[in-house]
């Protein structure tokens, strides 16, 4: 996924879902999967039945495109769900959720996972007091993420643009203070119920 060099509205239209890989962009009427809500190229709009197997793949790579994942670390994800005790879909949801890039966006802090991986990985960021610069760092319940003195004018600016979004109920969210306290790992129940993850399992199951 780091290596993607196509338009990413071509990542959304080709899967039928709104993976809002383009912050605000994906919430306004420019958006390209809400003007064009079919394939991209000149087949695009013949719909066509789906394999078994095409199913699987299709939600797996939804799954991945949408937390800027590459496949060897999706794969590297679902392993290690896989040797956990518990539900495998949901442990490996909840792995990707707990992604600093991702907590960030969810906090509302950046636009996205996709900005939220550029400020991580030039040090605007701290995690329980000490800077951390790499996007894919899990958090657990109880770390605190903050912004570095020098850059909160910066990420105050970045705020000012945004829409307001829901609150995440994992999350505890301080824009004043430009603090995020991770209270929880997410249940399945505060994740999208769109995804589904039981399919994912199924496809390396095979």
């Amino acid at each position: 996924m780091a290596r993607h060099t196509e338009p990413v509205c071509k990542i959304c239209r080709n899967e039928g879902k709104k993976l809002f890989l383009k912050g605000d962009r994906c919430l306004s009427p420019k958006c390209s999967a809400t003007k064009r809500p079919y394939g991209s190229g000149q087949h695009g709009q013949n719909k066509k039945k789906l394999s078994e197997y095409a199913v699987h793949l299709r939600e797996k790579q939804k799954v991945r495109f949408s937390y800027l994942v590459s496949e060897k670390q999706f794969s590297k994800y679902f392993k290690l769900a896989a040797r956990k005790t518990g539900v495998t879909g949901t442990l490996l949801l909840q792995m990707l959720e707990s992604r600093l890039d991702n907590v960030i966006a969810k906090g509302g802090l950046t636009a996205g996972r996709k900005q939220s991986r550029q400020l991580i990985r030039h040090r605007h960021f701290l995690v329980n007091g000490r800077i951390v610069d790499v996007p894919s760092y899990r958090l657990k319940a109880g770390d605190v993420i903050s912004v570095k003195l020098n850059s909160q004018e910066l990420i105050k600016n970045t705020i000012e643009m945004l829409t307001p979004s829901e609150g995440v109920n994992w999350l505890d969210v301080d824009k004043s203070k430009l603090k995020i306290v991770v209270n929880s790992l997410p249940e399945r129940e505060d994740l999208d119920p769109t995804v589904k993850e039981q399919l994912i399992v199924e496809y390396y199951s095979k």
